[in-house]
């Protein structure tokens, strides 16, 4: 049972990995330990705001 537990959060870690979803728990994490007054930004307003920030810094982009 351990393993397959131990092998469930493996590939439940690689998965939100892959999709960029822990992205946003790891700028929250962020946010709370260097900002802890500012409010938090929602998962949405969080993905707007990093897909404007991506568009702002085209050189980070191969096309």
């Amino acid at each position: 049972m351990r393993r397959a537990a131990r092998w469930a959060r493996a590939v439940r870690w690689y998965l939100r990995e892959l999709t960029g979803e822990s992205e946003y728990d790891r700028y929250c994490l962020h946010r709370r330990r260097h900002h802890p007054h500012a409010p938090l930004p929602t998962r949405r307003e969080y993905q707007l705001l990093r897909a404007r920030h991506q568009e702002a810094r085209a050189q980070s982009r191969c096309c």
